[in-house]
């Protein structure tokens, strides 16, 4: 079965209107803004979006695919904090339900416009709308994503970029801004990706390793900008450079004048073979010479035909005219420095990005600063963002590569590559001479580790809250439910209900929407994380069922989460997981080897300068600490951020406040007119929100 629930009836529900490194630079103190002028009144941003199947060939090989108002990725939508954000969808898909996420926006006031089915809203049915109506309340650098089934891996997703207001300044200087949105590219479908993972054991079908890394939607499946070395050939061996002149030659045969051609064809013909001829033997030479002509024409238009629907589906490579996979090119200028926004909407790949000859300096992670320190490259998981100083070097001039490449897995597919070309290089596109850099090894754990565990928070940010409690602790393990792989937390892989929980908790329908029993807090003390589920002892045991039960909590708790990695059902075998909270930052208080034990690791704790997250990292067989305070009425999803995992169930469901919902303004009906609640015939009335919310 789907992870997310299929969409109801149109009829259901109502519509709605619609080169050498230079000198490492010195990491610059951060401190907290400051208003250089009267901060301006927040403005209101409008957007109308009709989400639709397009044909697009981001990786030079056209697919179908999923786009906003006929493009792909979807506009980026940049604002300021405090800004009022109202985006009208339109689902124009014929077949399927569809949502969006805004990922790493807390909807602090608005749980209905987070954007997740089956848990904030019902997915918008085909041929209907929704409005989505929330403030960004903070700066940062953040994205937006499908949130139904496997849309995101379908290419639903955009950049949404959110400066301080106007009136104030960050605690760095930059020159300028450049941006990247890093994703994964497949060309299998989503849906055959969706049913092989649902297949049974014996049939089941990973999804395995994506074809291209795309970067702001556009990479290369056939060939690699660059040259090609042994770092290449060691990923695919039969890996080869574009070349441009392909691209050259399918353009002249789409520009070439077929008429013109078969003309001298005649001619020629005519002059050779009809010359000292008279009368009716010249006749039938002339005729002779036409059809040839004909025929060459015919065999031209039929050439020029094809190549120029090879141009049209933009796969005559990444140099041809209008083409959809062309290299990206960031234009600088030396001796600035240059804010580089990177977020990862991946579907399951972990990405390493460095910009060659230049050091960088991290200061911004999922929208909060960090206490700035110099890197040479970047480890990126699905769901996170940073944003990095880089400061051009003043005496360069011609371009350097930006490589993202495989991490954390055996990659089988090439680095994407991007030019950092300096303005002093001339106006056309002048590809690097030298040779990509090469990714760090993929199986370097600890370098991921010393990487991430680097990421402090920056001096003025919030200090993490006290906690009495003991941390609920969430056993992220792989088991068989009735002959399907399922990814459980404390042995319970989520499954959603028809009806949104938000939807249950505001018309009082919990009880016929869920499972109300409370999901686990803990796991079984004598599992023992090193082994698979099938080789743990008879006393560690415990069974995997699915559920939609949740974890609730009542407003203003503080929550301390432990997420516990553990083997997978391949002995010896522990993988990454990002997870990402909706509806929160959270303090990243730290990491660990191994299992879990409160006495002793609670000691370790960062209580100085702990990170504030949207979205953390799990490393294999180990352990990652996290606080929040349970203070944004709702319900919210914590899961995996790679999109298969979610499917498979790797995600847990926090409803907290709900005693608080009806002091919110009031949802739209729209949004929970499905399963339950439009099955009655007169649907009970929601709880009604309060004059004015409680203190």
């Amino acid at each position: 079965m789907l992870l997310f629930a299929r969409p109801v009836a149109p009829a259901s529900r109502g519509l709605m209107s619609p080169a050498p490194a230079p000198t490492p630079p010195a990491a610059p103190a951060v401190s907290p803004a400051t208003p250089i002028a009267p901060a301006r009144a927040p403005t209101t941003r409008h957007f109308t979006w009709n989400v639709e199947y397009i044909l697009w060939a981001p990786d030079c090989t056209q697919h179908g695919m999923i786009g906003i108002n006929g493009s792909f990725p979807g506009p980026t939508i940049t604002a300021n904090a405090g800004d009022r954000i109202v985006v009208v969808v339109n689902n124009h898909l014929d077949t399927e339900g569809v949502v969006v996420h805004w990922h790493g926006i807390r909807q602090i006031g608005t749980p209905w416009a987070d954007g997740t089915a089956s848990i904030s809203q019902c997915a918008i049915d085909p041929g209907e709308s929704f409005t989505y109506d929330f403030t960004v309340d903070k700066a940062g650098t953040f994205f937006y994503h499908g949130h139904f089934g496997m849309q995101r891996a379908a290419g639903l997703y955009g950049s949404l970029i959110v400066n301080v207001p106007e009136g104030k300044k960050e605690p760095f200087h930059y020159d300028g801004e450049l941006n990247m949105l890093l994703s994964d590219w497949y060309h299998e479908a989503v849906y055959a990706q969706a049913a092989g993972l649902e297949r049974k054991d014996k049939h089941f079908q990973w999804i395995g390793e994506p074809q291209a890394i795309l970067i702001n939607g556009k990479g290369q499946y056939d060939c690699t900008l660059g040259d090609v070395g042994e770092f290449q050939k060691g990923i695919r061996h039969n890996a080869e450079k574009c070349d441009a002149r392909k691209g050259k030659q399918v353009e002249d045969a789409c520009d070439k004048d077929c008429s013109a051609d078969a003309n001298k064809v005649e001619a020629d013909c005519k002059a050779k073979e009809c010359s000292g001829k008279q009368g009716e033997e010249m006749k039938a030479c002339d005729g002779e010479c036409g059809m040839k002509a004909a025929k060459e024409k015919a065999v031209c238009d039929d050439e020029k035909k094809v190549s120029c629907e090879v141009i049209m589906k933009s796969e005559c490579g990444p140099f041809c005219r209008k083409t959809q996979c062309g290299p990206v090119v960031f234009d600088v200028e030396p001796g600035k420095t240059y804010r580089l926004r990177i977020a990862s909407t991946t579907s399951l790949a972990s990405l390493n990005v460095q910009v060659q000859g230049h050091k960088m300096v991290m200061v911004e992670a999922d929208g909060n600063y960090v206490d700035p320190f110099v890197v040479d490259d970047v480890d990126i998981y699905s769901g996170e963002s940073y944003s990095i100083l880089l400061k051009t070097n003043p005496n360069s001039k011609g371009s350097f590569w930006i490589s993202v490449g495989v991490r954390g897995r055996k990659p089988k597919t090439l680095p994407a590559l991007a030019i950092l070309k300096y303005s002093n290089t001339g106006s056309s596109v002048l590809l690097p001479t030298t040779m990509p850099p090469e990714t760090p090894d993929w199986e370097s754990v600890n370098r991921s580790k010393t990487f991430t565990y680097n990421i402090k928070a920056a001096a003025g940010t919030e200090k993490p809250v006290e906690s009495t409690d003991p941390p609920m602790v969430l056993l992220n393990t792989q088991d068989v439910v009735e002959d399907h792989i399922k990814w459980a937390i404390n042995h319970v892989s989520l499954g959603l209900p028809s009806t949104p929980y938000l939807g249950a908790y505001l018309y009082g329908m919990e009880e016929d929407v869920f499972n109300t029993t409370e999901a686990p807090h803990t796991f079984n003390s004598k599992y023992n994380i090193s082994k698979p589920p099938e080789e743990q002892d008879p006393d560690g045991k415990t069974p995997t069922t699915v559920s939609n039960q949740v974890y609730r909590f009542p407003n203003g708790r503080v929550m301390d989460v432990v997420i516990q990695n553990a083997n997978m059902r391949k002995r010896d075998t522990s993988e990454v997981h990002p997870w990402h909270l909706h509806g929160h930052d959270f303090w990243v208080m730290g990491y660990g080897e191994g299992r879990y034990e409160h006495e002793r690791d609670a000691k370790t704790l960062n209580m100085v300068n702990p990170p504030l997250r949207n979205t953390v990292v799990v490393f294999p067989f180990g352990w990652t600490a996290l606080r929040f305070v349970a203070d944004n009425p709702g319900v919210w999803a914590f899961h995996c951020h790679i999109e298969p995992h979610l499917h498979m169930g790797m995600g847990v469901i926090f409803a907290e406040g709900v005693e608080k919902l009806h002091t919110l303004k009031e949802a739209p009906k729209e949004a929970f007119m499905c399963g339950v609640v439009s099955s009655r015939g007169t649907p009970a009335k929601p709880l009604a929100p309060a004059g004015s919310p409680s203190p």
